[in-house]
């Protein structure tokens, strides 16, 4: 008990984490949890555990033909407490206890809900605990609208709720293979309700939690909001539409050859949103063009946003990051955007995690094509999936050795809290050096 009251706010965040996917993992294992009448290995349990928790999506077996509802139940779980963080879910109960909340628990809250002071921290917890589970009723609701005509009444609602709370949360997980496994959502590819509601779940969970208090404390008024606010919201945009023109431009002829016009924009418009980074899909990802598999590929490590229950590089990194270069091209001096400056510390962990993430990226690839027969386009894919927490996968997960599924595993680890962890630890407070060095030029590019 005293090491772990030693432990940094970071490393706290990151034990819980590891508590997680131990105790999911666990009682994955147990024979109620599986259909199997083996028992499953416990490397496919820390697996699925691991990307429940790290609320990513991919599966090394189809959810509903696997699992039992006891093993449902144990998985939405994990995705409802990674996804909200449990160091916000703790708080929850230190708020509704009126337990006073002492500043080691609010600095912990900064780093787990991405909020930028400590100040009010009570407040967002409660809109935090409230606009959950608001979005994933209203979700429920809307989804239940399709799912019980299809499914009956008890298990038309289950398949609601599961699904709001696996798309909220930026999960992936779904419970669609009672049609056919790992099919996802391709069977309802034309089916407004339910596209334009899990494309909203996914939205609204992947903003971040600050951005829903700018928002509810500010309503419309964007001139208000918080200079985060407005670059999450612009940037989220951008990527959306960007996203979806470029998908129906490059698919047209490939994965959405055989839909109507209709359903070809709603599904480049799911497929702008889903990478980014919730992993359900609708079209067939493994008749992707090459064009289609880059561009799929970049907006899973692009991400979602700080403090959300999304992963990836964060949509704030690359904003930061593409201004920088603009700025470098202008040749002034710092980023200036919305009539505000950033700070010089922004780009440099911008740039800290933005390395970090192509660095791991490219190391888990290179290792995974020696270890596996399939095509480079396909590795690529499953590692830049893992690591942004997407779920998306061209169908070769299954097939991987455990080697394979043990890195795959230390990636979404690694997605869900790395980029934040590293970032936060490289930037505390150490004593500075009286002796200061003389300064130099070197070339760059």
């Amino acid at each position: 008990m005293k090491h772990i009251k030693k432990l940094s706010q970071t490393h706290l965040i990151v034990f819980s984490f590891i508590c997680i996917i131990l105790i999911g993992s666990a009682l994955l294992c147990l024979p109620i949890s599986t259909r199997s009448d083996t028992p499953i290995p416990f490397t496919d349990a820390l697996f699925t555990a691991t990307s429940a928790s790290c609320v990513t999506g991919l599966i090394v077996a189809d959810t509903y033909s696997n699992w039992t509802l006891f093993g449902q139940i144990v998985i939405i779980c994990m995705i409802q407490i990674g996804g909200l963080g449990f160091m916000t879910i703790a708080s929850v109960f230190s708020v509704f206890s009126k337990k006073q909340i002492g500043l080691a628990e609010r600095n912990l809250l900064i780093q787990s809900a991405g909020t930028l002071r400590t100040s009010g921290i009570k407040a967002l917890v409660r809109r935090v605990l409230l606009g959950t589970l608001i979005f994933e009723g209203i979700g429920a609701i809307l989804l239940s609208i399709c799912f019980i005509p299809q499914f009956g009444p008890v298990k038309g609602i289950y398949y609601s709720v599961f699904h709001s709370i696996s798309a909220f949360c930026n999960a992936g997980f779904d419970l669609m293979g009672t049609n056919q496994p790992f099919s996802s959502f391709t069977s309802q590819k034309g089916d407004l309700i339910i596209n334009f509601t899990l494309m909203a779940l996914i939205v609204i969970g992947g903003i971040g939690f600050f951005v829903w208090n700018d928002i509810a404390q500010h309503k419309f008024a964007f001139k208000r909001y918080e200079l985060h606010t407005k670059v999450v919201l612009v940037t989220s945009a951008v990527l959306i539409a960007g996203g979806a023109i470029l998908f129906y431009i490059f698919e047209n002829n490939y994965s959405l050859k055989e839909l109507n016009t209709f359903e070809k924009i709603i599904a480049s418009l799911f497929g702008s949103v889903s990478p980014r980074t919730a992993g359900f899909n609708t079209v067939d990802l493994d008749k992707l063009s090459d064009s289609g598999s880059m561009l799929t590929n970049a907006l899973m490590l692009i991400g979602g946003s700080p403090g959300s229950t999304a992963g990836g590089i964060k949509t704030t990194t690359v904003a930061v990051l593409f201004l920088s270069i603009v700025s470098a091209a202008k040749k002034e001096n710092g980023i200036t955007v919305f009539k505000r400056s950033l700070e010089e510390s922004a780009i440099k962990n911008a740039a800290c995690v933005f390395f970090l993430y192509i660095a791991t990226l490219l190391s888990a690839v290179t290792v995974i094509a020696a270890l596996e027969p399939f095509p480079l386009k396909d590795i690529l894919f499953e590692v830049s999936s893992a690591i942004a927490t997407v779920g998306l996968t061209t169908g070769i997960t299954s097939q991987l050795t455990v080697s394979s599924h043990l890195i795959l595993a230390f990636l979404m680890f690694f997605g869900r809290i790395g980029g934040m962890t590293f970032v936060l630890m490289l930037s505390e407070r150490k004593s500075s050096p009286l002796l200061k060095r003389p300064k130099e030029k070197i070339l760059i590019g």
